[in-house]
């Protein structure tokens, strides 16, 4: 099966060292990708779920910036020693809890002890004890432990602290101190010695009358920010001055005695100062000091990144990002910080301009609108001929993503409007054509209290080679003031209907003209080609036939067959207990699919010819999937609560393969997520896609499903035998990133592009091979970011050069 659409923003990210490659939690694996062209390089592959933090590991002196070790933990309890050049699994740590967050205070190359052994190696984890559910709370279960990575295990019975839900932990850049919040607390720990297992751990704890939502440490003194719910920063200066001086046996007694002012401070807490600082109108997502600390960088749903100047409080922005911010890394590079947004996109930033150097982007997660318009569609619709899937987005957009390379193709603002948190404008539908050159959206603008709304239906075209859409046609308030419940496309794409809620629907014609100018191009326009309606009923669903003949319109309970072309009604077909929210025509047989919703839902298939129901299911349909040139489809089916818990085991949806004429499915799938999904049957493009093989069989047609949270996967649903999907591209991404661009990198900016090799050059015949006594000379073969790393390849060498004796004959 080939996967994607995972999450980019689960979990913070990590920099190399070299900050060259750029390490993001990606589901249950790590996805490696490059800082220069943005694209992926390699995957981390072995956890079982989900991955939630990746520590690379710092070099101990400059020469080993080259090293490239890091450090996962995930759900599935096991803390892994990656290196990430090959990559490679090193070491697996088994503590089956499931781990939440994960720091490592002191990566410093420990020095050697008198006998000659080094300390150990030590994390601190946030896990749920699973164990002894009986005996314990719940509330006591989530702990902070202690895990010796050197001896992998946890550290005996010490827990140091409780809290009722899993928090993620923060760790100083000086590696002496970290801490987590726990409501409107903060509770900082300090580590006097980094290598002993048996180490006294000091905690302090800081109030304040909010709940705090992050913290950051100082990377030089004891100052550490937090924010709040409110959108408040906080700075508490000269903390754990009395407890921590303390515990190292040199207390100053002056420093602990006296008492002195401490402004801001709340209670008894053990800091010097504390100042607040207040711009963002929401909470605060993002804090993090600059490398120097003289900035604090801050962010929220604003979409906004501030920059504080620590020392006077002045700020400047980095306006309009588009999306809520939620993590702000910094890299050894000082010139290159990245930011992740809620929206699955992390921005490379150049510093300490900030400007975007580089986008990763993910497929854009699903927009959550009020409860009136669930019943519009799930906004999703695919090109079926190139394997692209089209979403609508928070910031008014619709984004173009591509299944097959797993990364985002183009956007198109539908809206011209800045992202405002809590807007009244919502995108409400999106249909594209068959071959994907068009393009129709219809959006809302919500009344307030029952003034001010509008209805806007718009019409796009793609252009001929770059593929990027522009409007070409506007329809304010097509239906009057009734909102839009469905827009499709005619297989020829010069015509689309539209249905209404208020009783109608209309069938809009395209007219296109060859403008002559410097470029000949075509401009299209749209106008209404005819008005139906039947008993005023509200329509709520339409198709049209694979040949183009035939418009089926739901008007609620009923399903009307229409001449699109005449405006002629044909027939009505029998009644549903609850109203028709999808219709689909099934290939080119005679068959149409009809699914209802409600207390009574219906899945439904109907006979043309005959005029009649073939067969029907009392089922809870969230999908349904037609493939073009056969008579099966595809049923996305809701499970109910019951089934979920016995005969299909924590899945809340199945997916069920017909043939229209036979009532028992021929697959049934089991899934998760399965409410607001989508299912499409995809065409292999062998013009995107070289290969793409089923034990060594190139299917016709893929069956993609996107959940809920716009994971996917594309599988084959006829190969009975075979489920995995290989797929090998024509050149690899970078190659055809860079194709066509002014900028080059490396060994082409210098000396300019190598010559071209004769691909079809004779193969030489095959010899038989063996081990050369000279491997050095071969060790080194092949591209440059694929080699071992020099601690590998050293030993290699050294062997090689050394005299190997012979054994005597006896």
């Amino acid at each position: 099966m080939m996967r994607g659409g995972r999450s980019l923003v689960s979990s913070p990210p990590a920099f190399s060292n070299d900050a060259k490659k750029l390490l993001v939690c990606t589901s249950n694996t790590v996805s490696v990708f490059s800082t220069v062209t943005g694209l992926l390089i390699t995957s981390l592959e072995g956890h079982t779920a989900l991955v939630t933090s990746v520590i690379v590991v710092p070099p101990s002196n400059p020469a080993a910036k080259v090293l490239c070790y890091c450090w996962t933990a995930s759900l599935d309890g096991t803390i892994r020693y990656w290196d990430f050049s090959l990559p490679e699994l090193m070491k697996t740590i088994d503590i089956r809890m499931p781990i939440f967050s994960m720091v490592i205070p002191s990566f410093l190359d420990v020095p050697a002890e008198e006998n000659g052994k080094h300390q150990d190696l030590f994390a601190y984890v946030s896990i749920e004890d699973t164990k002894e559910t009986q005996e314990r709370t719940k509330a006591s279960r989530r702990q902070i432990r202690k895990c010796n990575l050197s001896k992998s295990r946890l550290v005996g019975r010490l827990i140091l602290g409780e809290t009722r839900k899993p928090e993620v932990l923060t760790v100083s850049p000086s590696g002496k101190f970290f801490g987590i919040r726990n409501k409107c607390k903060l509770h900082i720990w300090k580590v006097l010695d980094q290598g002993s297992e048996r180490a006294a751990v000091r905690k302090i704890t800081l109030h304040h009358t909010k709940k705090i939502t992050v913290i950051a440490f100082h990377p030089t003194q004891r100052i550490i920010a937090a924010g709040d719910v409110t959108g408040r920063i906080l700075t508490w200066r000269g903390f754990g001055n009395r407890a921590f001086a303390a515990s190292n046996g040199v207390a100053d007694q002056k420093l602990i005695n006296v008492q002195e002012d401490k402004p801001g401070v709340r209670d008894n807490d053990d800091a010097d100062s504390c100042s607040t600082w207040h711009w963002h109108s929401a909470e605060v997502n993002v804090l993090s000091f600059s490398s120097d600390g003289s900035y604090l960088y801050s962010g929220g749903k604003e979409g906004v990144l501030v920059v504080w100047q620590l020392d006077t409080g002045k700020k400047k922005f980095l306006p309009r990002i588009g999306s809520p911010l939620l993590y702000f890394i910094d890299s050894p590079d000082p010139t290159l910080s990245s930011i992740s947004c809620a929206d699955n996109q992390i921005h490379l930033l150049k510093m300490p301009s900030m400007g975007i150097l580089k986008t990763i982007s993910g497929i854009k997660a699903p927009c959550f609108y009020p409860d009136i318009y669930e019943g519009l569609g799930n906004g999703i619709a695919f090109d079926q001929t190139a394997g692209i899937v089209a979403v609508r987005t928070e910031n008014y957009c619709i984004q173009f993503y591509s299944l097959f390379d797993d990364r985002g193709v183009s956007e198109v603002q539908v809206c011209e409007r800045n992202h405002q948190p809590g807007d009244d404008v919502i995108v409400t539908s999106v249909a594209l054509s068959i071959d994907g050159s068009l393009m129709s959206t219809s959006e809302v603008k919500l009344a307030e209290e029952g003034i001010g709304g509008l209805v806007c239906l718009k019409f796009w075209d793609a252009g001929s080679q770059n593929k990027e859409f522009s409007l070409s046609t506007i329809v304010y308030e097509p239906h009057r003031d009734a909102g839009i419940s469905a827009v499709k496309f005619h297989p020829s794409g010069n015509m689309v209907v539209s249905s209404s809620f208020g009783g109608d629907f209309k069938v809009w014609k395209c007219n296109h003209d060859v403008i002559q100018n410097d470029q000949m191009r075509q401009n299209f326009s749209w106008t209404c080609h005819s008005v139906g309606s039947y008993k005023k009923k509200p329509m709520t669903a339409a198709a049209f036939s694979a040949d183009g003949s035939v418009l089926a319109v739901a008007a609620e309970t009923l399903i009307t067959l229409w001449n699109p072309y005449k405006n002629v009604l044909l027939a009505v077909l029998g009644e549903t207990l609850t109203p028709i929210v999808n219709l689909s025509f099934v290939g080119k047989s005679d068959n149409l699919v009809a699914a209802s919703c409600g207390s009574n839902p219906q899945l439904s298939v109907w006979n043309m010819s005959k005029l009649s129901v073939s067969w029907s299911y009392k089922l809870h349909i969230e999908a349904v999937a037609s493939a073009v040139d056969l008579s099966s489809f595809a049923a996305l089916v809701l499970l109910p609560e019951s089934s979920k818990k016995t005969t299909f085991k924590g899945m809340d949806g199945v997916i069920l393969l017909f043939n229209a004429t036979d009532p028992v499915p021929t697959v049934i799938w089991s899934v998760r997520k399965a409410k607001g999904g989508a299912l499409c049957f995809v065409q292999v493009n062998p013009s995107s896609v070289e290969e793409i093989s089923i034990d060594g069989k190139a299917p016709e047609v893929l069956l993609a499903y996107m959940n809920g949270d716009h994971e996917y996967v594309l599988f084959d649903p006829y190969c009975k035998d075979a489920r995995e999907v290989s797929v090998s591209q024509k050149e690899g991404l970078a190659a055809h990133d860079h194709k066509g661009q002014a900028g080059q990198y490396g060994y082409a900016s210098i000396y300019g592009e190598l010559p071209e090799f004769d691909r079809k050059r004779p193969e030489a015949p095959w010899v038989p091979s063996f081990p050369s006594d000279r491997p050095w000379e071969t060790i080194f073969s092949g591209s440059s970011h694929n080699l071992p790393p020099l601690t590998k390849l050293c030993s290699a060498f050294l062997e090689s050069l050394l005299e190997k004796r012979t054994a005597a004959a006896e």
